[in-house]
């Protein structure tokens, strides 16, 4: 399991705390340039501490998977460490891929129950946008681009991800719907996230984040 994490103290622990002993797992907390004691609290808990200085989601999520891959797992599992989403929803999660019905398996937030307040109105109508345009390009049937997802150490190599931040998510999707992965959406629960948000939390995060999820849809199914 690989958990990037910016600033998370708060919040970490709970998300470390609340993963389930089984089936086993490693987990890997990617500390993307924290200021605060995330690295600490993360090693405290058991967890491997990678560092990753350069800011960036992917490239948080692509310092994770060079950890893992000198002995790679069968799965990979990502999880955000705010506590949004919740880590007693990994067997659900975990199911599709042990039984060999998925190549990729992504949490919906929208198939789920999700609180009030946790996608505030920006962001669920961007991420509904940017989810209609990926299925009408590329033949799809995505409900969410949910953070939480697994998916098959196989897979992860096919799909050979590179975006460097918000685009890490897209990118994904829109390469398994082009290459014809077995991909299952499965509900998860979604809450308001510890501590406040660096995207969907400032204007200028939004925008940014915004316009990349959307430049991404296009980018990545035609770069080949």
């Amino acid at each position: 399991m690989i958990i990037p994490a910016l600033d998370e103290e708060e919040s970490l622990p709970l998300v470390l705390a609340a993963l389930p002993a089984s089936p086993p797992h490693q987990v890997v907390v990617v500390d993307n340039g924290s200021r605060d004691r995330t690295a600490a609290v993360a090693g405290a808990a058991g967890a491997r501490v990678v560092h990753e200085p350069r800011r960036g989601y992917g490239r948080a999520c692509q310092a994770g998977l060079r950890q893992l891959a000198a002995a790679p797992p069968d799965i990979v599992v990502f999880l955000d460490a705010d506590f949004s989403d919740d880590p007693a929803d990994l067997p659900r999660l975990l199911e599709p891929l042990l039984a060999g019905d998925a190549d990729l398996v992504i949490g919906s937030r929208v198939l789920g129950e999700c609180q009030k307040g946790a996608l505030p109105p920006h962001v669920r109508w961007g991420n509904r946008l940017a989810i209609i345009l990926i299925n009408l390009l590329y033949g799809a049937c995505f409900t969410d681009l949910g953070p939480f997802r697994a998916l098959s150490w196989s897979a992860c190599e096919q799909l050979r991800l590179g975006d460097p931040n918000y685009g890490w998510n897209v990118e994904m999707q829109v390469k398994a719907a082009r290459d014809g992965l077995r991909t299952v959406e499965v509900p998860v629960s979604y809450r308001r996230r510890v501590g406040r948000s660096k995207i969907s939390g400032t204007i200028r995060g939004t925008v940014g984040a915004g316009t990349k999820i959307l430049a991404s849809v296009l980018r990545y199914g035609w770069k080949r």
